[in-house]
């Protein structure tokens, strides 16, 4: 039977943190994990850099036998998921192969969440200027307030291995004060980059208890599992070994030391070009 892996895709590192959460609920798929860390980050280029870059990773991973792709960084996600869905998914030559974002599944259970209806978005420059997490909570839930707040020095400070480092102290706390100076009734934090949950040790010693943090992880992952178990069709044409291939457009030795702050387990990755 032909290997037949799900796709797991991230302009960087961060998703590492999505892929640790979905193997944890669905340990017995085989998983390809792309990342195009040569390339990274997504977060300050423009949409059409974003979707070109993107949909070389997705045509990749489905050339590599992947049906279906999760697109773990919410910059593609919020600058590219929605054309490849609806403009390039019905022209290529198997339009059954699906691509699946981050946002959407968060955006589905922050009612849920939020008792107030306060809600707050750190993420990116790319993915708060696009307003993704305010046109996509808008639609399902109109009566929530949508607050975002772009934390440009986040990612390097999870990347260098910073994130616990005295000197990060000012940036976490800056970005977070300017985001409760918006809103003082924010109940809700969404953490809209998949790098942040590293940082939430840092936050919660500087946010008040009632304010709860909201990593993507354990979210996508019960969605990509619901999502299996509504799709039967789809379920049945993944391989099941356990098994996972890390591939980068970096460096290899470089993206084993980097995916060491997110994983705990000791990858071997190959290199791949992309472009």
């Amino acid at each position: 039977m032909n290997k037949t892996p799900i796709g797991i895709f991230d302009s960087g590192y961060g998703g590492l943190t999505i892929l640790n959460e979905i193997r944890k609920l669905l340990p017995e798929y085989d998983y390809v994990y792309l990342g195009d860390n040569a390339r990274s980050p997504y977060g300050s280029r423009s949409c059409e850099v974003v979707y070109k870059f993107t949909k070389q990773a997705v045509d990749t991973l489905f050339d590599l036998g992947c049906p279906l792709v999760i697109l773990a960084c919410n910059t593609a996600s919020a600058k590219a998921l929605r054309t490849i869905q609806q403009l390039d998914l019905p022209q290529s030559g198997d339009p059954s192969r699906r691509v699946l974002g981050v946002i959407r599944p968060t955006v589905e259970v922050i009612e849920k969440l939020s008792v107030g209806g306060h809600v707050g978005v750190l993420a990116t420059q790319g993915t708060v200027s696009s307003h993704s997490y305010q046109i996509e909570i808008n639609k399902l839930f109109p009566d929530v307030k949508v607050t975002e707040e772009a934390c440009p020095l986040w990612v390097p400070l999870v990347e260098t291995g910073e994130s616990e480092s005295p000197g990060a102290d000012y940036f976490v706390r800056k970005h977070l004060e300017q985001l409760i100076a918006k809103d003082d009734s924010i109940d809700t934090i969404i953490l809209g980059c998949t790098h942040y949950p590293l940082l939430i040790p840092k936050m919660k010693r500087l946010l008040t208890p009632t304010i709860k943090l909201v990593p993507q992880g354990e979210i996508v992952a019960k969605s990509l599992t619901d999502y299996l178990e509504r799709h039967p069709e789809m379920d049945k044409r993944l391989s099941r070994n356990g098994s996972i291939r890390y591939l980068t457009t970096e460096s290899c030795d470089k993206f084993k030391d980097l995916a060491s702050v997110f994983l705990s387990d000791d990858i071997k990755a190959e290199h791949i070009n992309i472009d």
